[in-house]
Order: C-alpha cells, then structure tokens, then sequence
C-alpha cells in the first residue's frame, strides 16, 4: 500500500531515493517509482545489480572502517531512505559506540530518518535536512553530534552523480575533506558509463521527470579522491572492493574505493 504524501512529497515523478530503494527489494516507495523500477528491471537489469553492490560495498566498507581504521564516527551524506545494513547499523554492529549523522534533503527520507535511524544506547545518530552542495550548513549541523578532533568516516554513496558537473561534484567532497582530521576515511562510489546499457538506463529515468543522474567515467570517480591514499584494491567495481564471495561479480557498472586522510 502506498504511503499517503505529504504536501512537501511529490507522487507524482519518481524520486531518486524512493527509486533506489524500490530497486534495493524495499516498500519506501509509489507506484510512480515502482513502475519506472520494473521497466528498468526489464530492459537494464545491470542498473539493479549496481544498487545491490553498491549497498554491499557499504557494508564492507563501514567495516573495515570501523575494524582495521578504529573510526568510531560518520558523516552519511545522500543517505536516501532507511532500508536494510544502513550505515549506523553497520558501525553499531562491530562498536556499539559509535555515532552516525545522515544528511539528505528528500521530505520522505526526512520523515523516515526519524523513526528508523535509531541509536544504540551507547552510541549516537543524527539527522541533517540539506542540499550537498551546502557543506557549510553540513559541517556546522554535524558538530552538534560528530567530534570533528577526531577522525570520521565520510561515506559520499551515489550522491555526486546528480551533480551535473564532475568539477563540482569533486570540489563538493574537498570541502566536506577538508574539514576532515588526519586519520579519517572516505568512502565514495558513483554510477559509472562503462556500458551502454547503463547510459540508456539513466536515460529512461531522466526523461520520466525525475532528477537526473550522471554516470560518471572511472577517471571522474577516481578525481573525487584527489590527493588521498586509496586503500588495496583502490579503485574498482563496487563488487571487487575486498569481496566476501569467492566468486563477485566482476562487471559492474559503478566504482568505488576507501581513501585515507594522513
């Protein structure tokens, strides 16, 4: 059944957030989304396969995050809508402690980070209603909760491809960066064009009205780290960054990568 909208909600076009997580097996979501997510299914099944790994990436990321680098706290910014191994679930499942803001700035995902992202009580979570593009309100939101002498995980999931511009998709994560300490990590994946079936599928969706996303070439995505340090494999299919399977998917078509701040 669908959710009644409110009056900041539009049903009407499909959202990125409410789409992906349709693609991602879950119910935030109307049938606008739903019907542009089953021709998708149809005709670019690949585009689910990166939602899937995508999410998988998270996972091991945050981990490896929280095991190997000791973080204890992250800043998720495009988080989208709550659905299964968000990333305070993860962290909170290796350090109990650990803290956890979300930004976004989609009315549903709003509504949703309020009853859903929920604390351990050791630990803590916040959310930050804001555009990407505003870092200044980002940074400032996040100190509320974030310890900004200490070292934080910057998870940047997606959310730089419906930036139209890679230059400025890039100098967005320099300033959230920059304001990161030494001992920090980055983890970022975005959509990439290393198959026509993937241009085609973004294709489909911008012209139902929704908000475009940009598939990014691997060169675009690798930019984003600047001058950091990837972490072994470095920069890779989201399927290929330390798998858990014997056997990934070795084609997908979004990349991504950990970086160290020294």
């Amino acid at each position: 059944m669908d959710q009644q909208p409110s009056a900041a909600i539009d049903s009407s076009v499909p959202h990125s957030a409410r789409f992906w997580n349709y693609l991602l097996g879950g119910k935030e979501n109307y049938e606008v989304d739903r019907a542009i997510g089953d021709q998708v299914k149809a005709q670019f099944p690949r585009l689910v396969t990166v939602a899937r790994e995508s999410r998988a990436f998270l996972v091991r990321a945050v981990r490896y995050a929280v095991q190997e680098q000791g973080i204890r706290q992250f800043l998720d910014v495009g988080t989208g809508l709550p659905t299964a191994d968000n990333t305070h679930e993860i962290a909170q499942r290796h350090a109990p402690d650990a803290r956890i803001v979300y930004v976004d700035n989609d009315p549903l995902v709003l509504a949703h980070a309020r009853v859903l992202l929920t604390s351990t009580p050791e630990g803590a979570t916040d959310y930050i209603d804001a555009d990407v593009r505003d870092t200044a309100t980002i940074l400032r939101e996040a100190g509320r909760t974030l310890d900004f002498s200490q070292p934080i995980g910057l998870a940047l999931m997606g959310i730089l491809g419906h930036v139209e511009d890679p230059a400025e998709g890039a100098a967005i994560a320099g300033r959230l960066l920059d304001a990161l300490p030494p001992g920090s990590a980055f983890i970022h994946y975005e959509g990439t064009n290393t198959h026509r079936e993937m241009i085609e599928a973004n294709a489909q969706y911008a012209d139902t009205g929704g908000v475009p996303y940009h598939v990014r070439t691997p060169d675009q995505v690798r930019a984003v780290f600047g001058d950091l340090d990837l972490v072994d494999p470095g920069l890779v299919p989201v399927s290929l960054w330390r798998p858990d399977t014997p056997d990934p998917t070795p084609d997908v078509d979004g990349y991504g990568g950990v970086a160290l701040k020294g």
